[in-house]
């Protein structure tokens, strides 16, 4: 797992019942938050004003880099939304997108305010038009804090990445319009909580409190470099060897010869990344596909890798809308991406035909292909049919194609094949399944191996699984472009 860089000084906060400003204080560097509309516009709740309408507005510094930041009030009208509200949202995320730095919303809100009618509908609007606008500009990250409803669901729906803690929730409709509208009795966390997200994709990551999420924003906005202020650049160096000898770790020590055999490609990842320290996003959706943000030299890195450990690292719908996502995502930030391949290809039948497995799989082929950050593949062990070019292939733009000696790679396994070429010769064989093997073997040495990928110029080079990171290093530092 990748370690929190942020360190919180405050630790007498209680982290289930932060007021707004001390959430963006847990955000921000010590001291560095400054707030923005904070007139009171309506009644005072104690001793503490609802600054903003329920909303507080701030700027701030995380790891010595500008933020924009809001946290909304659920104890103001539920954190309720109206115009006034509204304008303080929409004033930090013009904000942002003038300075090119990151925002960071902490939200929980019933949705729009009642008493306001279409005004607040319309405070909605403005807010989804600015955070579109925003869209692959800089990083938008929001902070689910407590029950998000109706426009409080679709507005972080919006943003790059979902951060909600455990007694967290969100949806259109709640439980009581579900039960009025469908008859069906379902508890807030059963219809919206983090359970259901972490594995539907709508969000990135699940923690266990508003401080832990504060932290992981922190992570975030460290990794995702503002190509303003130089995409790329290293921040660090954290050489990763083993510690006897100072020698590179094996990334294939924990990967099985046999294909069948499963793994977890998170212990590849670890063995080439700087201090084998990575973020992964989207860990409990399309568990088959692993995309994290890690460092690499010092500098940021996405990497997208099948997962043979589920599903035998198989690509289908769920993984392929998951892929293309981080893709677009690393493409937008300027982030070069590394790209791990160990699938049998994409998932057959009849459930992934009816889910659309053919448009999804359109989608991160169109990812991959659009994309104009540096690019880098290694296959593993194999890399078959048309998941070979959806990952990342050369055809697909790939700068460089990186395979281990053992990898196959093609149009699908030896055995299948020669089952389908040599079909009516194993019909009629005294030993169909010795015959099997040797044509099987053949076809694999003739079809399958790198050398014959390598030879057509579909692989840039055979290497050792040792120097896995040494040539990703290398290539990376070739296609630098700052």
């Amino acid at each position: 797992m990748y370690l929190q860089m942020a360190v919180l000084a405050d630790t007498h906060l209680t982290p289930r019942h932060l007021t707004p400003r001390e959430r963006l204080e847990a955000l921000c560097d010590p001291g560095s938050v400054e707030l923005i509309r904070t007139e009171v516009t309506s009644l005072k709740l104690g001793d503490r004003a609802a600054a903003g309408d329920g909303v507080v507005g701030g700027a701030g510094l995380v790891g010595g880099r500008p933020v924009f930041c809001y946290a909304q009030d659920q104890s103001f009208l539920g954190g309720s939304l109206g115009a006034a509200h509204a304008d303080t949202i929409v004033r930090i995320l013009e904000l942002a997108g003038r300075s090119g730095a990151p925002v960071v919303g902490f939200v929980g809100s019933g949705g729009a305010r009642m008493q306001e009618g279409v005004a607040a509908l319309a405070g909605y609007g403005r807010i989804f038009r600015a955070t579109v606008a925003l869209t692959g500009k800089v990083p938008q990250i929001s902070i689910i804090s407590g029950l998000s409803a109706g426009g409080g669901a679709y507005s972080p729906a919006l943003t790059d990445f979902i951060i909600m803690t455990r007694s967290s929730s969100m949806f259109l409709t709640g439980p009581g319009v579900v039960r009025e509208a469908m008859g069906e009795d379902v508890s807030a966390d059963e219809l919206g909580g983090p359970r259901v997200h972490e594995r539907n994709g709508v969000a990135q990551f699940v923690v266990a409190d508003e401080l832990a999420a504060a932290g992981t924003a922190r992570d975030l906005i460290g990794l995702l470099a503002d190509r303003r202020a130089g995409a790329g650049e290293p921040t660090q160096t954290v050489y990763r060897e083993a510690a006897a000898g100072g020698m590179a770790i094996d990334p294939s020590a924990t990967v099985p010869a046999s294909p069948r055999q499963v793994y977890d490609v998170r212990d590849v990842i670890a063995s080439i990344v700087d201090a084998g320290e990575y973020l992964e996003v989207c860990s409990g959706w399309a568990r088959n596909l692993v995309t994290a943000f890690a460092r690499l030299d010092g500098r940021t890195v996405g990497i997208i890798a099948n997962q043979a450990r589920y599903l035998g690292g198989v690509l289908d719908s769920d993984s392929s809308a998951k892929g293309a996502r981080f893709v677009t995502q690393c493409n937008d930030f300027g982030i070069p991406m590394i790209v791990l391949v160990d699938t049998p290809g994409f998932m057959p039948g009849t459930r992934q035909e009816a889910s659309g497995v053919i448009r999804h799989g359109a989608t991160l082929v169109r990812a991959f292909a659009a994309a104009t950050v540096p690019r880098v593949t290694v296959i593993l062990r194999k890399s078959f049919g048309g998941a070979y070019i959806t990952m990342n292939s050369k055809e697909l733009g790939a700068d460089y194609v990186f395979a281990w000696p053992q990898s196959e790679l093609g149009v699908m396994g030896a055995k299948p094949a020669v089952g389908i070429i040599h079909r009516r010769a194993l019909a009629g064989a005294d030993d169909p399944e010795g015959l099997r093997e040797q044509l099987a073997a053949e076809y694999a040495r003739e079809h399958l191996a790198p050398s014959t990928a390598a030879a057509m110029g579909a692989i840039d080079e055979i290497i050792e699984p040792v120097d896995t990171r040494r040539r990703l290093s290398w290539a990376l530092r070739s296609l630098r472009t700052h």
